[in-house]
């Protein structure tokens, strides 16, 4: 919800567990090829034999794992700020100082600016201090609706991942790569996207945008996004056309998706690197 919601604009419309128990002590630590799992699992609940996936940040680490370990499940990825490098020795120290934040203190106020500087640009988070931006805000509440001891674990196995990249070249799905051009993982975002190599893997920097491009700039998603799902045979049809339009005419984008507020232009300039061929 803290990810998705600027992107998808209704609550309503997502698959949220809000208000989850504490993890048993007793219960052991996941992996993050136990999360990764975990996914097929809900896969196989629903009865969904294809998806695509769409996941921000450690969560875009955790879908790239899954799309290596189940490669029939995967039409296709739409990563945002995504990591794929095991963790550095001062990303790796730091999570751990954030770890024992997490189980003395909880979800104290340090732990939820340190956070917030991982998910946003300086700028918005100048905006948050001066003009009480919602973003910045409502993410700030739903932090304090998690467990602390939850989180704790989810940072323990993130912590531990290993480097995915000599297989990032192995993946048979096409993807499509968002990052801020200030997010801290901006650099290995980048480094993932040439791993993949252009035939298969689309990059879109987003300027002045922190990690959660979903959030601080969801517009600036919307047309690259709408042209990707178009080369898997996914089309948007324009209400205003009429049953005896030929196919080509149905299928095409939304007027209102070419406005200067969708493309980003208002917010911010979008920097695209893009050649991808279906």
């Amino acid at each position: 919800m803290s990810c998705f919601q600027g992107l998808f604009f209704a609550q309503k419309q997502l698959l949220l567990q809000l208000g989850a128990d504490v993890i048993s002590s007793d219960a052991p630590l996941l992996s993050v090829d136990d999360l990764a799992d975990q996914v097929a699992e809900v896969l196989d609940y629903f009865g969904l034999q294809k998806v695509l996936c769409l996941g921000v940040t450690a969560g875009a680490y955790i879908l790239t794992l899954f799309a290596m370990k189940y490669r029939e499940s995967v039409l296709g990825l739409i990563l945002v700020s995504p990591i794929c490098k095991a963790p550095s020795w001062t990303e790796w120290l730091y999570n751990k100082v954030l770890s024992n934040v997490l189980y003395f203190y909880g979800m104290c106020g340090i732990m939820k600016e340190c956070l917030l500087q991982r998910y946003f640009s300086k700028v918005l988070l100048l905006i948050c201090v001066l003009k009480s931006h919602s973003n910045g805000w409502y993410v700030m509440q739903l932090l304090d609706e998690r467990q602390s001891l939850n989180v704790k674990r989810f940072l323990q196995a993130v912590n531990e991942r290993h480097d995915l990249s000599d297989s990032l070249h192995k993946l048979e799905c096409k993807t499509l790569v968002f990052v801020g051009e200030s997010s801290p993982f901006r650099d290995e975002a980048v480094y993932m996207s040439s791993k993949m190599g252009r035939k298969s893997c689309a990059l879109v920097e987003v300027q002045a945008c922190g990690s959660l491009v979903t959030e601080e700039h969801p517009y600036a998603m919307i047309i690259p996004m709408e042209f990707f799902l178009m080369g898997f045979g996914f089309y948007r049809q324009h209400p205003m056309a009429s049953s005896s339009s030929s196919p080509s005419r149905q299928c095409c984008i939304a007027p209102e998706l070419l406005s200067p507020e969708s493309l980003g232009i208002k917010l911010k300039p979008i920097k695209t690197r893009i050649d991808i061929q279906f």
